[in-house]
């Protein structure tokens, strides 16, 4: 593998004339990026692409999972060009490995976990069910690999209810399995992307405070076998860009 040092690219070098003309519908072909995005981001992510092809021509192919397991196939020589994360942590430990271009990561949504339920019923607007223990599953992401669970599992630690609620929690591998323990009832209730139920109009939910957990700043990297692909920079071009910007708001995310 090449060393990264050579590689370390301002910000005007990394997105500079050949994604401009990408973007414009120059005279850059039509190509493929492949990205490798957070469970949590899948919906932002679809919308995401189809306004990517659209607007440039170019297809991005979408493989979801959690932010740790896409890591180990990253690593592992997955032929992957974007990484879109959970966290910030993880696509800063690409950039060590030199796994990913030097100088390409950003952040690109902040995320928020909401206690939800279907029951309209369950979650009251301050969280308290959490202390009364009144249900049978509490649904979470595995902290040890799945960002969304670590901040689901701060929140329980700093309300002082881990160790009481610990025999009701199950741990799903990333947000989007925990979301669908949630739905399909295997838990009464659940830590999920705000993302994930924006849109929902049934149910109960509490917004959890951002101060009771750390800011999930989700990053967004180049990867070392795209360093010369001028799709995979327009991709990421275009996401920190004011149409990407757009659609990661709309779907709950902060984007300052």
């Amino acid at each position: 593998m090449r060393p990264i040092a050579p590689k370390r690219l301002s910000q005007a070098g990394l997105f500079g004339t050949a994604v401009a003309i990408g973007l414009c519908g120059g005279t850059v072909p039509a190509d493929q990026v492949t990205v490798a995005v957070a469970a949590n981001f899948t919906a932002a992510a679809k919308e995401i692409a189809t306004a990517f092809q659209e607007k440039t021509g170019h297809e991005a192919v979408l493989v979801f999972g959690g932010t740790g397991k896409l890591f180990a196939q990253i690593a592992n020589g997955a032929p992957f060009d974007v990484f879109l994360a959970a966290d910030d942590k993880t696509p800063a430990k690409a950039e060590t490995e030199n796994l990913a271009v030097a100088g390409s990561r950003f952040t690109y949504a902040t995320g928020r976990i909401v206690l939800y339920s279907t029951d309209p019923n369950l979650v009251d607007q301050a969280g308290a069910i959490l202390k009364t223990g009144k249900f049978n599953k509490l649904a979470i992401g595995n902290p040890a690999t799945a960002p969304y669970g670590r901040a689901a599992s701060e929140v329980l630690h700093a309300l002082g209810v881990f160790e009481t609620l610990a025999s009701k929690i199950v741990f799903g591998e990333n947000v989007a399995q925990t979301y669908q323990f949630v739905v399909t009832g295997n838990a009464e209730l659940g830590f999920v992307a705000l993302s994930q139920v924006v849109d929902a109009d049934k149910g109960s939910r509490w917004l959890v405070p951002t101060d009771l957990y750390t800011p999930i700043r989700q990053d967004a990297v180049l990867l070392e076998g795209a360093f010369g692909k001028p799709a995979a920079r327009a991709f990421l071009q275009f996401l920190r860009g004011d149409a990407g910007r757009e659609i990661v708001a709309r779907f709950g995310y902060g984007t300052d």
